[in-house]
C-alpha cells in the first residue's frame, strides 16, 4: 500500500509503533484513537502519520503503568476538542505523580539490592561467600 496516496496499512503502523497488530485492534477496539480508523474498500484499516504520533504516546504513557480506563478517559477528552484542558492537565499531573512515586520507590529497592551486590562481591572477592545466607533449618527436624 502506497503510504503517500492511501494512508499506512496496518503492519506499516505495527513497524513504526512497535505495537503488533492484535494491541492496534485492541486499541481500536477499547476507542483509544482519537477518530474512527477508515477501512479501504477492500476492508483494511488505513492509518495517518498523526495516528502513529498518537500510538507513540499511547504506548508511552501505558508502559508508564497509566491504566487503560486512564488512557480512554484521556482519549476521549483530547477526541472531544478544545475547551477541557484543565481536565487534561489534571489527569497527566496525577499520572506524572504516579511516575514519580513508583520511581521513588524503584530507587529505594535498588539502593537495598546494590547494597546486597557489594556486599556479596566483597565477600566473593575475599572467598568468605560460603553460607552468606544459608537456610537455617527450624522445628523438630533442625538435627537431621
Amino acid at each position: 500500500m502506497s503510504t503517500q496516496a492511501k494512508g499506512l496499512s496496518i503492519g506499516e503502523v505495527s513497524a513504526a509503533t512497535g505495537l503488533g497488530v492484535h494491541a492496534l485492534r485492541f486499541f481500536e477496539r477499547e476507542e483509544l484513537f482519537l477518530r474512527p480508523i477508515p477501512r479501504s474498500a477492500g476492508g483494511q484499516r488505513v492509518y495517518e502519520q498523526a495516528d502513529i504520533e498518537w500510538l507513540l504516546l499511547c504506548n508511552r504513557l501505558r508502559e508508564s503503568g497509566m491504566p487503560i480506563a486512564t488512557l480512554r478517559r484521556f482519549a476521549g477528552l483530547v477526541r472531544s476538542g478544545p475547551g477541557n484542558e484543565p481536565e487534561r492537565l489534571k489527569l497527566l499531573e496525577e499520572h506524572e505523580q504516579a511516575v514519580r512515586d513508583k520511581i521513588a520507590e524503584l530507587h529505594a529497592s535498588l539502593e537495598v539490592i546494590h547494597g546486597k551486590v557489594v556486599t556479596y562481591r566483597e565477600h566473593v572477592e575475599e572467598g568468605t561467600a560460603a553460607g552468606l545466607w544459608s537456610p537455617v533449618p527450624s522445628g523438630p527436624a533442625a538435627g537431621t
